[in-house]
C-alpha cells in the first residue's frame, strides 16, 4: 500500500492496513461471544447485566416475530427510544430478520419525524412509551403499519421496576394505553419464547442501517451503511484503542446516543467487534444518572462529547472529589472541538487520556483520531485511522491536493464510506465521486499527517470580504478566564456586508462585557476577526450530541432584527 506520511505516526502495534477484511457482520461476533463467553455480560443497565446468551436469546424471538408480523429482507424497521436494552435486542433482531434498521432521534418533532418516516417508508416501529403519542399523531400520514410499544421500566433489575412503577411511571410520562391493534413488545416476546432465528441469510454487502444526517444545514438525509460498515468501523476503532482495553473485561460507555453515528458506528460497533460489556446510559443529560452509571459499571473506555466532559467537570459531586473517575483508561472526543483546558482537566481527573476524532455520518465514521499513546498536537482532530484515506482538495472544486499546511476541503477515502442517501441519487452524486466522498468541511493536514479543522465551507465568514474561520475565533474567547462556552458565526451587517458575532456564556460567578472580550481578541487576532458583535446568553442551543447550533443562533439573531 501507499505510505501516506500519518502511517509512521502510528502507535506502537496498530496495524497500517486491516486487510484482508473479515465477511463478518455484528450478528457474526456476538454468535462468536455467545460461543466464547456466553454468560458474560453484552449489556450494562441501571444496575441489571444481560448475558451474550440472554440478548442471542431475545434478539432471536424478536427476528421471529418480525418475520411472523410480515417484514421482509430489505425493508426498513425503525426505532424511536433512547439507550436502553430494548435497542440493542431489536437492533440484532431486525438484523436477523434480514431488515435495515432505521434508529430515529426520539426528539424529532412531529414534522421531523413525518419526514423521516414518508423518507425511509419504514412500516415498522418499535417505540418507547414515551413517544407513542408522538407516532400516533403522524401514523395515517406515513406508511407505518405496525406499531410496537415498550417501556423503559421492561429490562430494569426487580426491584427498579417495582420502583419505577410505583414513583416515576405517570409522574414522567412513560405511562400510555396503547390503541387497538398496536401490539405491547413483551406481548410479542411471549408469543414468540423459545423462537428460533429465522432462516435468512444476511451478507457484509446488505444494507443494514439508516441514520438521519443532523440538519443542522437542511432537510435531514437517510445515510445508508451496510453491515460491513458497521464491522469495519468497529475494526478501526479496535486497532486503534486495543492497548486500552481487554476483551470480555472492559466495559465501554454508550453515553452517546444510539440514534448518531458516533453512538452507533464508532462506540457501539467498537464495543461488538472488541467483545467490551456496553454500559447504556439512557438520557446523557440527566448528569446524576450518568455519574451513577460510571460509578457502578467502571467503564475503561468512555467516548462523548466536549460538552460531556466540561458538564461532569462542573459537576457538584465531581468538583466535590466524591466520584471515582479512574476506571477510565480512555476517552474518545468528538462531534465539537475539544478546548485544551478540558482535555487537561478530565484527564487530571481521571488519569486516562482522551483522544480527539473526526468523522461524518456519511463516512460512517471513518475516522480521524489522535494516536492514544503518541503525540497529541492543540487544535488537531489527529490522523486517518487504518485503510482510511484523506486528502485535501481544492477549497472551491475540491480537485488535486493542497500541500501540507494549505487549506482546503476535506475529502475521505475508505472501506466503509456510506452506500449514499436513502432514494436521494442526485445528493448522493453530490458527494460521492469516483469513491471519493466530499465533506464540505475545511482544513489542512501537516507534515506528521495530522489534520486540522478550520470550518465548514459554509461557515466561513467574510467581513468586508476577509476570510474568517469560526473555529479560530472561539477558541481564542474560549480561553478568557471568564467564558464557559462560545459560538462563533457570521451575520448580516450594513456595513460590513457580513460581521463577526460571539454568543458568549460566562462561567457560574463570573462576569465580563463586550469591551473586555473584544480586547482579549484583539490581543491575538488580526483586527477583522475581532467580533463587532458580542451577546452574552445562559446557554447555547445544541444537538442531543452536544453540538452547538450556530444556524438556531443566527436564526434567532435574524428575528431579534425584525422585531
Amino acid at each position: 500500500m501507499a505510505e501516506y506520511r500519518w502511517l509512521k505516526n502510528y502507535d506502537k502495534g496498530v496495524p497500517k492496513t486491516l486487510e484482508p477484511y473479515p465477511q463478518k457482520t455484528l450478528v457474526d461476533y456476538v454468535d462468536e461471544a455467545v460461543k466464547e463467553h456466553p454468560d458474560y455480560p453484552m449489556v450494562l443497565f441501571k444496575k441489571r447485566k444481560m448475558s451474550y446468551t440472554e440478548i442471542q436469546k431475545l434478539s432471536d424471538e424478536f427476528a421471529a416475530a418480525l418475520v411472523a408480523q410480515g417484514v421482509k429482507k430489505g425493508d426498513r424497521v425503525a426505532l424511536l427510544m433512547p439507550n436502553c436494552p430494548q435497542a440493542i435486542i431489536c437492533r440484532w433482531g431486525a438484523w436477523k430478520a434480514g431488515a435495515i434498521l432505521v434508529h430515529m432521534n426520539p426528539m424529532y418533532t412531529d414534522s421531523e419525524l413525518e419526514h423521516a418516516f414518508k423518507d425511509c417508508g419504514a412500516e415498522t416501529v418499535v417505540v418507547l412509551t414515551m413517544f407513542y403519542k408522538s407516532i400516533k399523531r403522524i401514523q395515517s400520514r406515513t406508511s407505518l403499519k405496525t406499531v410496537i410499544c415498550t417501556g423503559i421500566k421492561e429490562y430494569l433489575p426487580p426491584v427498579l421496576k417495582v420502583l419505577f412503577t410505583l414513583l416515576m411511571e405517570k409522574k414522567q410520562g412513560h405511562y400510555v394505553e396503547i390503541e387497538k391493534g398496536d401490539i405491547w413488545l413483551q406481548d410479542l416476546m411471549k408469543k414468540y419464547a423459545g423462537a428460533k432465528r429465522p432462516d435468512i441469510k444476511v451478507l457484509p454487502g446488505d444494507n443494514a442501517l439508516i441514520l438521519f444526517s443532523g440538519g443542522t444545514t437542511g432537510t435531514p438525509k437517510g445515510v445508508v451503511g451496510t453491515h460491513h460498515s458497521l464491522v469495519m468501523t468497529g475494526l478501526q476503532f479496535k486497532a486503534w484503542f486495543e492497548a486500552a482495553t481487554e476483551p470480555y473485561k472492559d466495559p465501554i460507555s454508550i453515553v452517546l446516543p444510539l440514534f448518531h453515528s458516533f453512538g452507533t458506528y464508532a462506540v457501539m460497533c467498537t464495543g461488538i467487534v472488541s467483545h467490551l460489556p456496553m454500559s447504556l446510559v439512557a438520557n446523557p443529560r440527566d448528569l446524576t444518572d450518568v455519574i451513577a452509571s460510571i460509578e457502578h459499571d467502571k467503564p475503561a473506555f468512555f467516548p462523548a462529547v466536549p460538552a460531556m466532559y466540561v458538564n461532569l467537570l462542573n459537576h457538584p459531586k465531581v468538583k466535590e472529589g466524591k466520584v471515582d473517575f479512574h476506571s477510565m483508561k480512555c476517552c474518545n472526543s468528538g462531534a465539537a472541538p475539544l478546548l485544551a483546558e478540558t482535555k487537561k482537566r478530565f484527564e487530571d481527573l481521571t488519569g486516562g487520556r482522551i483522544v480527539e476524532g473526526y468523522g461524518l455520518t456519511e463516512t460512517t465514521m471513518a475516522c480521524c483520531c489522535t494516536p492514544y499513546k503518541g503525540t497529541w498536537k492543540q487544535g488537531s482532530v489527529g490522523m486517518p485511522l487504518p485503510d482510511v484515506i484523506i486528502r485535501i482538495g481544492d477549497i472551491e472544486t475540491g480537485e488535486g491536493e493542497m500541500p501540507p499546511g494549505k487549506e482546503g476541503e476535506i475529502i475521505f477515502k475508505a472501506p466503509q464510506l456510506m452506500v449514499g442517501y436513502w432514494k436521494k441519487p442526485e445528493e448522493t452524486k453530490e458527494m460521492l465521486r469516483d469513491g471519493w466522498l466530499y465533506t464540505g468541511d475545511v482544513g489542512y493536514m501537516d507534515d506528521d499527517g495530522y489534520l486540522f479543522i478550520t470550518s465548514r465551507k459554509k461557515d466561513l465568514i467574510k467581513p468586508s470580504g476577509f476570510q474568517v474561520w469560526p473555529r479560530e475565533v472561539e477558541e481564542v474567547i474560549s480561553a478568557h478566564p471568564a467564558v464557559a462556552e462560545v459560538s462563533v458565526a457570521g451575520i448580516p451587517d450594513a456595513k460590513q456586508g457580513e460581521a463577526v458575532k460571539a454568543w458568549v456564556v460566562l462561567q457560574s460567578g463570573k462576569t465580563a462585557t463586550t469591551e473586555e472580550i473584544q480586547a482579549w481578541c484583539r490581543e491575538k487576532l488580526a483586527n477583522y476577526k475581532v467580533p463587532k458583535y458580542v451577546e452574552f446568553r445562559s446557554d447555547l442551543p445544541k444537538t442531543m450530541v452536544g453540538k452547538v447550533l450556530r444556524r438556531v443562533l443566527v436564526e434567532e439573531d435574524a428575528k431579534k432584527g425584525k422585531a
